[in-house]
């Protein structure tokens, strides 16, 4: 059986509304991880002429580092900074891949369930 467009809309959102917990655990520790690798990140690189200059400014770069965008405006100097940005980098991808399992298994099921209907 061949699944429409508007198919593909039921499935998709049936898909995250069983994953809504998984979702919300994802965002969380996404949400700690820029928290706590921008408060290290400051006090890491922070001087007269670093774009560290908050801790504000310092999740800026946690997000941009941990969403895999990584803008270069702003870059850590010192050799513990560019030891935590890794740490970070590395903390991101997996906070991102093992949710993304269990969301993509809930997909087989949902479409499994979707198909035999038809």
């Amino acid at each position: 059986a061949v699944v429409s467009t508007q198919s593909t809309g039921i499935i998709v959102t049936k898909t995250l509304a069983a994953s809504v917990n998984e979702l919300a655990l994802l965002l969380f520790f996404w949400f700690i991880g820029v928290i706590i690798f921008g408060s290290i990140m400051y006090y890491l690189e922070f001087s007269e002429d670093s774009k560290f200059t908050s801790i504000l400014q310092s999740s800026w770069w946690a997000v941009v580092t941990m969403s895999t965008v990584g803008y270069g405006d702003m870059v850590p100097q010192t050799p513990f900074g560019k030891l935590v940005a890794s740490v970070c980098m590395m903390f991101s991808m997996i906070v991102i891949a093992l949710p993304v399992t269990v969301i993509v298994s809930k997909f087989t099921r949902v479409y499994a369930k979707y198909k035999d209907k038809l």
